[in-house]
């Protein structure tokens, strides 16, 4: 029987206009982008649908513009019929992913992840961390290279997201190391993210340090939709569960190759991507070219996404 899994996009995906012509054609979008004004005292919308794209790069602006796109685009999705099986976010998208769930209030959702991007700015300034994609290496690879140019600096694979595709965080001087190092190892591309911090690293600690006393002030119901996880690659339908995935995701990996493996494994063949880009669904089709992936950013994408669940129904 064919499973539909939800994804929801992370950090990268930004970009001004975002979630402007779902608003403009859906009032059910449109009221939800209100309601992430309301919940932040600040015209959210207005940064998603025009930017600038320097605000929007701000990790404590970016965090919160991507959860309420992806949260509005879901709610149109919610409002035909068409819902998943299972739901997955990267990174920050994991957020995104618990609010479409019912586990977390979207109001509760946009503040805890307002004050998440300021605790991760904080605890590294910008320019003194960096995170970079290395191409064409293996897992062992990276880790290797890592240990060789750290140089007693942080350094370490932050964002396991497919075969021959990882993203490593540290200190800005470790990461530069690494990059010279990987294209001299044969990688076949080694560069810098538009970033303003070194996400899933150690260096994140005390902002997750941070974030756990917020995390404990907030309700987590338990999931309607069967989540998983970035930090442990496994199924959960608890909401304790999901309160203690946020807290550990924050400074470790993003186990991103492994959980879509096992999205595939339970019988997963579509996939949706929900937001922003089309990072995700470019990811799993490079994983198995026989997943039917589908991006939601517009109304173009939200009749294809429609048509293929008729298609679904039929017996």
């Amino acid at each position: 029987m064919s499973k539909v899994a939800f994804l929801f996009p992370g950090q990268g995906s930004q970009r001004a206009g975002m979630g402007k012509e779902l608003a403009a054609r859906h009032e059910i979008c449109r009221r939800a982008f209100e309601e992430a004004d309301e919940a932040l005292g600040e015209s959210l919308s207005r940064l998603c649908f025009e930017g600038p794209e320097e605000a929007l790069r701000l990790t404590e602006n970016t965090q919160p513009a991507l959860l309420a796109t992806s949260v509005a685009t879901y709610r149109i999705l919610e409002s035909c019929s068409l819902v998943p099986d299972f739901v997955a976010g990267h990174s920050l998208g994991e957020h995104s992913a618990l609010v479409a769930a019912g586990a977390l209030d979207f109001a509760e959702a946009l503040r805890l992840v307002r004050k998440r991007g300021r605790y991760m700015q904080e605890a590294v300034p910008v320019g003194q961390g960096a995170m970079a994609a290395i191409l064409g290496l293996g897992l062992g690879e990276v880790e290797s290279l890592c240990r060789e140019v750290s140089q007693g600096e942080v350094l370490a694979p932050a964002n396991l997201n497919g075969p021959g595709h990882i993203v490593i965080a540290g200190t800005a001087g470790a990461v530069d190391r690494a990059i010279h190092l990987a294209k001299a190892r044969g990688g076949r591309r080694a560069l810098l993210l538009p970033v303003s911090a070194p996400f899933h690293c150690a260096l994140m600690r005390p902002a997750a340090e941070k974030l756990a006393l917020d995390l404990q002030k907030v309700r987590f119901n338990n999931l309607k939709f069967t989540l998983v996880t970035n930090v442990d690659a496994r199924p959960i339908r608890s909401g304790e569960e999901a309160r203690d995935a946020l807290y550990r995701q924050t400074s470790s990996p993003v186990r991103w190759e492994e959980s879509m493996r096992l999205l595939i494994g339970m019988g997963v063949d579509t996939v949706v991507e929900v937001g922003p880009g089309k990072v995700l669904t470019g990811m799993i089709k490079r994983m198995d070219e026989g997943v039917r992936a589908y991006q939601v950013e517009d109304q173009e994408g939200l009749e294809a996404l429609r048509e293929r669940f008729e298609q679904l129904r039929l017996p």
